[in-house]
């Protein structure tokens, strides 16, 4: 993995779409879409597209699956591209191609990755990750520690083969390992906790 110093961005301002996987049912929080969980006096998905905004992504897609009515009734997703995923209980990589195939035609340059249920994550580390794009074969992810994490920006020319490997809760995963040598690691345990909130005990990290 490459984590050498950032050369300077091309002179055109790249359109990085911000992407948000926000299809969880929560299995192990008892059935409670991850969604709809709320932090910080607002739901987990309006909260992440925000962070996504603040770090300079735009336009911004979410995929919602579990309780999709119901999440688009009570967030505040204004301004949003809303897909929803109908194969959400096969995982991760369902909800992914969703996405992709929703930014499909749209001229976007690369899609910011990030997971609803990853509070922890910031505006300053999806700023970061979005400054290393360098044209449409881009692959950057954020690391922790030397360890890579989330959010993962992926150049629109990978798109197809990352969506082509995207399957059950893998999401990227084999698709990364398979090149981990592409990519560019952004270091942010600086500014950001990569926690997820998976059981009953990571509520604890909600506010």
């Amino acid at each position: 993995m490459n984590s050498t110093p950032l050369s300077p961005p091309p002179s055109a301002t790249p359109v990085v779409a911000g992407l948000l996987l926000a299809a969880g049912g929560g299995r192990r929080l008892g059935g409670r879409p991850k969604a709809l969980l709320e932090h910080r006096g607002r739901l987990l998905v309006d909260h992440a597209a925000g962070i996504l905004r603040d770090g300079g992504c735009g336009p911004v897609h979410v995929v919602l699956g579990a309780a999709a009515d119901e999440v688009r009734a009570r967030a505040e997703l204004a301004g949003c591209t809303v897909s929803v995923n109908p194969e959400w209980t096969d995982g991760m990589g369902s909800s992914l191609r969703t996405g992709l195939a929703a930014l499909a035609g749209t001229g976007a340059d690369a899609a910011l990755v990030l997971l609803v249920d990853q509070p922890g994550i910031g505006a300053e580390a999806v700023a970061r990750v979005r400054s290393a794009y360098r044209s449409r074969t881009s692959l950057a992810s954020a690391s922790y520690a030397g360890e890579r994490g989330h959010p993962v920006l992926f150049g629109a020319g990978l798109w197809a083969d990352i969506a082509a490997g995207a399957v059950g809760d893998q999401g990227a995963r084999a698709y990364l390992r398979a090149h981990r040598d592409a990519i560019t690691l952004v270091e942010c345990s600086d500014v950001a906790q990569a926690y997820d909130i998976d059981t009953a005990e990571d509520l604890s990290h909600l506010e």
